[in-house]
């Protein structure tokens, strides 16, 4: 019995299986079906109210929703331009042991001068991982870690400075 085989495929110049070259990202990001304009992080923390003070007092997120049970306080969405970040008070279920942040990094771009940003948090009181520096991918970013550990990177496209 005779198989047939398949026609051979010619790839494109935009063929991500070609060995060395990947597709440019603009094609791989079109290539997609699921088509997002916005991702809101939630968190959830040991500590509400100091992490609340902290996004806020520290870094600069303003409250734009406060999530109260029964009088008490248990959840906050912030807000940083267009990014929306949500904590909220950990109840405690999956052990008072649990570590929050591990592995895990959330990346942030601005147009305003992360420079000065980190600057600001700085004076605040606030502690960067990494101080402002350009990378080779043509940003430049600051790191710090919030109060549980989640890990923050901010970052501005360097050639708009």
């Amino acid at each position: 019995m005779a198989v047939k085989k398949a026609p051979k495929k010619t790839p494109s110049k935009n063929d991500s299986s070609k060995k060395g070259k990947a597709a440019p990202a603009k094609a791989r990001a079109k290539s997609g079906k699921l088509k997002m304009s916005e991702a809101s992080p939630g968190f959830t923390v040991n500590d509400l109210e100091r992490s609340l003070a902290w996004y806020r007092e520290i870094v600069g997120f303003v409250v734009e929703e406060r999530w109260e049970q029964e009088g008490k306080l248990t959840g906050v969405s912030l807000r940083a331009g267009n990014v929306t970040f949500m904590i909220g008070q950990d109840d405690w279920k999956k052990g008072r042991d649990r570590k929050k942040g591990e592995g895990f990094r959330l990346y942030c771009t601005t147009t305003q001068d992360v420079d000065a940003l980190a600057e600001g948090i700085v004076a605040r009181g606030g502690k960067l991982d990494q101080g402002p520096r350009d990378q080779p991918w043509g940003t430049r970013e600051f790191a710090l870690t919030d109060p549980d550990g989640f890990k923050i990177t901010i970052g501005a496209d360097a050639k708009k400075r």
